[in-house]
């Protein structure tokens, strides 16, 4: 099988994890020659709640910030990026209706915390027909453990 020369990342609190960033810099060193982080907009704590979908893209945006440099410098090269729907699974269908990927790599907090994988995000995604990895953090921030929890 032949690398994948289009990544699509799907990450929103680990964006900015070793795991992620490893997953980029493997498949640079494969060949990859672009990658696109599209995080999806969901809100945390009571933000969920009082004023989901506002809270929930400035966080994101905030992530994506401080998260698109490091995957960059992984790659070897720039990594764009957006902020998509709360909805991960239509923010990954919005992104594959614009674009072509050959792989979607999913990043997620770990399998007792994970909303994502709650929800079986990996599979469904798989679905809709694009080669699906999934890649587990392992050193997320305590800030991002205690929004994940909330």
């Amino acid at each position: 099988m032949s690398h994948p020369q289009s990544v699509l990342l799907v990450a929103n609190r680990t964006a900015n994890t070793d795991r992620l960033r490893e997953a980029v810099r493997e498949r640079a060193a494969a060949g990859t020659t672009r990658f696109h982080l599209l995080m999806p907009a969901v809100p945390t704590g009571l933000h969920r709640v009082v004023d989901p979908e506002v809270a929930g893209r400035e966080e994101a945006h905030a992530r994506l910030g401080s998260a698109l440099p490091n995957l960059s410098e992984a790659a070897g090269f720039m990594v764009g990026g957006e902020v998509g729907s709360a909805d991960a699974l239509a923010a990954i269908q919005d992104a594959l209706s614009r674009e072509s990927f050959d792989e979607i790599v999913i990043s997620t907090l770990p399998r007792r915390m994970s909303r994502w994988l709650g929800v079986d995000l990996p599979s469904k995604a798989r679905g809709l027909g694009v080669p699906v990895s999934h890649v587990e953090a392992v050193n997320v921030s305590a800030q991002d453990l205690e929004m994940a929890s909330s």
